[in-house]
């Protein structure tokens, strides 16, 4: 007798009863989504806003970020992350490769979480898809994150140095931040909020990428005084595009499920965006006198940056308040703020800005205006709230915010120096003076393109020097 359920439906060994489909596809997509964003959406976002000479060292680094994250994932580090407890802020190193594995149900054993009496408060995370996907759906985030430090060191930080820089910091940085707010370590279980990446994400990725800065020391002085060129703002405008629009994975696919906070998340996203967006631009016209394109994409990412750690946790109008926040506040601190440090350290994107400094803010605002019922959706601690709906019960949450946002800081500093140290040791951290002086073509041997808009092949005096450089004059 034939089933009376179509195919889809039947359970088979590749279709266990635990298997929700619909889940599985939207985390498989929400995976692609954010993989997009590292390659090709930073890549064409750093080509296209650096200058010519390093587009494709540009481009380059975002690609050997995702890349290089891969393996260090699959092996050892998705399991320090989100597996089984070593220490309160680490999981055990272990791989994720086995067909048992990849095939079982996703669990993250260290999320299950009780009350001081003993009672279970909230189970461990199961979502309703195989562990494969999950790895996959992490590994886009580790891949994105050290992609994003390398912001702050294009166009001057070596090429060896940065092949050991990624899997050292993707072990020892990332997924420290990720096991502890995510994955069951002590910040998870006090209760931080940090809904898809705020903290985990975005100011341990802008703290680094500027300690990194710092290490490796400024471009030639001549480059940074004269402010060259962009190589090509559409082509940033495309990457930027892509960056956008992959955010909907990025915070739609943190709930582990395809549910109603997962639709929360993703209009909260693009609600802030987009005001964030509007806000920058005010404040260039307000300022210059007119509008400027990479300062409205500086607004984009500012206000992505800081709805992420409250995607799910806030209402619409919230979202609005913090659009507002992250294009006049991150404005600010890029544009007007005089901090001497900040300008000794040349960090090339501006990173501490968009990303550290947008991360903590928005960490900050969802102690405040996070909504208790939609807290209760996503968060272990029942009963969390921000600061709008309970003074008290607010205030500690802010508290907690803080306290979390001072452990990324520091862990993050002290790790990227610690790295960035001892790969000075073995290779130079550094490009030679003709490298820096060359770009693409003394590096990679390879440019961008081979003639300007002219068609004149030798259309700068860059270009002239890398081919001396090269042995082609």
């Amino acid at each position: 007798m034939a089933s009376p359920f179509p195919v889809a439906y039947e359970v088979s060994a590749a279709a266990p009863e635990w298997l929700n489909k619909g889940d599985n596809a939207w985390q498989m997509l929400s995976a692609t989504l954010v993989g997009l964003q590292g390659f090709p959406g930073l890549a064409l976002f750093y080509a296209g806003l650096l200058h010519r000479k390093w587009s494709l060292n540009s481009a380059f680094m975002a690609l050997y970020a995702m890349a290089a994250a891969m393996p260090c994932w699959a092996l050892w580090a998705h399991n320090m992350a989100f597996g089984p407890r070593l220490v309160p802020f680490l999981g055990r190193p272990g791989p994720a490769l086995a067909q048992d594995y990849m095939l079982s149900q996703a669990l993250l054993p260290s999320t299950l979480h009780v009350r001081a009496n003993g009672d279970v408060e909230t189970p461990a995370v199961a979502p309703l898809y195989p562990s494969a996907s999950m790895v996959l759906f992490q590994w886009a985030f580790a891949g994105v994150t050290v992609g994003l430090v390398a912001g702050a060191v294009l166009g001057r930080m070596s090429t060896k140095a940065w092949m050991a820089f990624v899997p050292l910091w993707s072990t020892l940085s990332y997924t420290v931040g990720a096991y502890s707010v995510w994955g069951g370590g002590f910040l998870f279980h006090w209760g931080v909020m940090d809904y898809s990446g705020g903290y985990v994400v975005h100011l341990a990725a802008g703290v680094s990428g500027y300690t990194a800065a710092y290490w490796v020391g400024p471009r030639r002085k001549a480059e940074r005084e004269e402010k060259p060129a962009p190589s090509n703002l559409v082509l940033m405008l495309a990457g930027a595009g892509i960056l956008w629009m992959g955010w909907t994975g990025f915070n739609g696919g943190d709930p582990f499920s395809a549910n109603t906070d997962s639709s929360v998340a993703v209009l909260n996203t693009h609600i802030c965006a987009t005001t964030s967006i509007l806000a920058w631009i005010c404040c260039d016209v307000a300022a210059a006198g007119r509008p400027s394109v990479v300062g409205a994409v500086q607004g984009m990412i500012t206000g992505l940056v800081c709805i992420t750690p409250a995607a799910g946790l806030v209402q619409g109008w919230a979202a609005i308040v913090m659009g507002i926040a992250s294009g006049t506040v991150p404005w600010y601190t890029m544009n007007r703020s005089r901090c001497r440090l900040a300008e000794e350290v040349d960090d090339t994107l501006g990173i501490l800005h968009t990303h550290a400094v947008s991360g903590l803010l928005g960490g900050v605002l969802t102690g405040v205006f996070a909504h208790p019922a939609l807290c209760n959706l996503f968060l272990p601690v029942t009963n969390s709230r921000g600061l709008v709906y309970g003074a008290r019960a607010g205030g500690a949450q802010i508290l907690k915010q803080v306290v979390a946002a001072l452990f990324f800081v520091g862990w993050n500093v002290v790790v990227t120096s610690a790295i960035l140290l001892l790969v000075g040791v073995l290779v130079p951290l550094r490009m030679t003076e003709e490298e820096l002086l060359a770009g693409d073509l003394a590096v990679h041997g390879e440019e961008a393109s081979s003639s300007c808009q002219c068609g004149c092949r030798n259309n700068s005096s860059f270009r002239h020097a890398a081919m001396q450089i090269v042995g082609n004059p």
